[in-house]
């Protein structure tokens, strides 16, 4: 049997599901780098306002520093040897970031 024999052989969707995991991986760091990147950056937004200053320069800090966030959360998921790695190093970073933001949220609703 001869290799265009073999391609001819091949159902339509076989070839489409070959090609899609072949590309699962980078559809993941897309994914991450967009969401995920944004999760974190949001994060951080949020939890700036935990920084011992004026609530309107805590704000301003949080937006600024998002943008930073976001852009190495962004390189880190390409700078990485797998998906999982980016994804665990995503997690891991937004682990302390949220629990920062969520004592603001929560001291927020005291205080309300």
């Amino acid at each position: 049997m001869t290799l265009l024999a073999h391609s001819v052989d091949q159902a339509p969707w076989r070839r489409f599901l070959a090609g899609a995991l072949r590309h699962l991986p980078l559809v993941s760091r897309i994914v991450a780098a967009l969401f995920g990147g944004y999760a974190l950056a949001a994060l951080f937004s949020v939890a700036a306002l935990a920084l011992p200053m004026d609530k309107t320069q805590a704000v301003f800090t949080g937006m600024l520093g998002s943008f930073i966030v976001y852009t190495l959360a962004v390189i880190w998921v390409f700078a990485v040897r797998s998906a999982t790695r980016a994804w665990v190093g995503l997690l891991v970073a937004g682990l302390p970031i949220g629990l920062a933001a969520l004592w603001v949220l929560k001291g927020q609703g005291a205080a309300a």
